[in-house]
Order: C-alpha cells, then structure tokens, then sequence
C-alpha cells in the first residue's frame, strides 16, 4: 500500500531546515547550503517515497536527484573530482541500477548501456594509447554507429 504523504512530508522538514540552517552563522553552512542541497532534498524526499512508500515509480528520480546533488557538491569539495560528462552518464546508470534493484524487471538494460558509455568516456584516452590508428578511423564513425543501435533498438519486433 501506497502512503502517500512520504514525500511531501520529507520535502517540507528537508526545505525547512534548509533555511532554518541558513539564518545561523555555522561553520559550514556557506558551503553546503548551496543549489545542490536542494537537489539533494528533493532527491531524498523520493528514496523516502520509494522505499517507505512503497512506490517504486520514485527510485529513479530520487536516486538521479541524490546523484547530481552530491556531484555537484564533490566537484566543490574536493579538487580531484571527475569534472567529466561520464560522470552524468555514470550517475544516470546508477539510478536505472537502483531502479532494477528495487523491481527486479526494470531499468537493467539500460543501467548497463550506459556503464559501459561512462567507461569508454572515462578510459577513451587510454584506449586511444592502445588502440591507435584503428580508433582515429573508429572515432569518426561511432556517433553514427550509436544512432544506428538508438533506430534498431527503437523499430525491432520483441
């Protein structure tokens, strides 16, 4: 059974400590009571929906949300954080994994997909050292080789 009031409750007490933590001088606070900490709210609000909730439909947004929200925080905190588009790949994939993880039937595929898009953008300048000369003929062709998959993917009978 559904319980609805999860995620409004959650979100309010996040929001309203949000600035109730603001009107004080902590330490702290300048840095953590920035953008990301609403998406890190919001997010939180969802896993709580999702979990307590019984509301599986939540997981993924809640999980995307908590993602970015410590993403964005990390790149501030800590010097030697990916700045990389695999990370928004990365982080996305992850969320389709938890997704699988709470309905056994979803998101799989696609949490997959996109783990070995973030590796390959993660590592393509290490592939780039191995592979040589077949990789500057590949590099041109790949975007077409992906919406190729993206349309067969797409148009294929199950």
């Amino acid at each position: 059974m559904k319980k609805q009031g999860i995620f409004p409750g959650i979100l309010f007490i996040g929001v309203g400590a949000y600035f109730l933590l603001q009107q004080f001088d902590l330490p702290f606070a300048k840095q953590l009571l920035t953008w990301p900490s609403i998406l890190l709210i919001i997010g939180i609000a969802f896993l709580f929906q999702s979990y307590l909730g019984n509301d599986s439909g939540s997981i993924f947004p809640g999980a995307l949300l908590v993602g970015l929200g410590i993403h964005f925080h990390a790149i501030v905190m800590f010097s030697g954080w990916p700045q990389h588009w695999a990370m928004f790949t990365l982080i996305v994939g992850l969320a389709f994994m938890l997704l699988y993880l709470r309905t056994k039937r979803d998101g799989l595929v696609p949490a997959i997909i996109l783990f070995i898009v973030s590796g390959f953008g993660f590592f393509s300048s290490d592939m780039i050292k191995w592979l040589g000369s077949f990789l500057d003929i590949f590099e041109g062709f790949w975007p077409i080789l992906l919406i190729a998959l993206g349309i067969y993917l797409i148009f294929r009978k199950k």
